[in-house]
């Protein structure tokens, strides 16, 4: 009984930043894990970040690390990623997802999705 849907994909340059959010409906939201994971043209659906409900603990793919941060405000029902110093191997169709634990979601076993939204970064 969650709903997401992410906004803030665009065209963008190496080197610059995006912030993606996922607005989640669904007053259970608070209580789910929710990360972000993508996919490039010819490739599998990969782990980018998740951050428990809480907020208190945070997971990232080696290839984001310490460029890209997750948060979330819950009383929002929002979760954002932040995306900084990007490079064209970035690009991929973003989704954003949640489910009961952290740790099985960065495995990917998430309990729901959104559509996606595309992020393109040119060179």
């Amino acid at each position: 009984q969650v709903q997401l849907v992410e906004s803030g994909g665009g065209l963008v340059q190496a080197g610059d930043s995006l912030r993606l959010s996922c607005a989640a409906s669904g007053r259970a939201f608070s209580s789910y894990a929710a990360g972000w994971f993508r996919q490039a043209p010819g490739k599998d659906r990969e782990f980018v970040a998740v951050i428990t409900w809480s907020g208190g603990t945070t997971y990232y793919a080696d290839s984001v690390k310490g460029r890209f941060t997750i948060s979330r405000d819950n009383a929002k029902n929002t979760v954002y990623l932040q995306m900084n110093s990007l490079k064209p191997e970035d690009t991929a169709v973003y989704y954003c997802a949640a489910g009961v634990r952290s740790r099985t979601l960065v495995g990917g076993a998430a309990d729901y999705w959104g559509q996606g939204t595309q992020v393109t970064v040119s060179s």
